[in-house]
């Protein structure tokens, strides 16, 4: 049995040692995925702001709000927040952001599609993913922290 555990503890060195560096891309294609369906979700409220009246006021049920502000808030959240994550810049409140304007999405949407609510649970599980571990490396939230971070010497320890 010993031999069994080291040769698993061993895999599992050397499947980090593969695995670790590809983290911060895989979070970072997370965010550019996400930030892009909801940042083109927002340019196309834009382009015909009268429709998009409509539809929070017919279509939409957006709970607890009136739907001129149901429809700004929308607006402003899938146009500002993608934008945000997608530079690493508070990644975790524009997740947890975006993750909120997501939710309403489905809730809002009284008969959505199988496949449609299929992308909103892909998109919402990236979106946990970031606002728990946060965006990786890769990002302004890491260059920023690790210049916060006062620099350890050996004459300090």
């Amino acid at each position: 049995m010993n031999a069994l555990t080291q040769y698993i503890a061993k895999l599992s060195l050397v499947s980090d040692q593969l695995f670790s560096p590809l983290q911060s891309l895989l979070v970072m294609a997370g965010r550019l995925y996400v930030a892009w369906v909801f940042f083109a979700s927002g340019l196309t409220k834009t382009n015909d702001w009268e429709t998009t009246l409509f539809l929070f006021e017919y279509e939409y049920h957006v709970p607890l709000l009136p739907f001129v502000l149901a429809a700004y808030l929308a607006t402003i959240g899938e146009l500002l927040l993608p934008v945000l994550l997608t530079l690493g810049i508070t990644s975790r409140i524009s997740a947890l952001g975006l993750g909120i304007v997501n939710i309403v999405a489905v809730i809002s949407l009284e008969d959505i599609p199988a496949a449609a609510l299929y992308g909103h649970v892909i998109w919402g599980l990236i979106l946990l993913h970031v606002t728990i571990w946060g965006a990786g490396k890769l990002s302004f939230d890491h260059f920023i922290a690790r210049r916060q971070q006062p620099s350890t010497s050996l004459a300090s320890v």
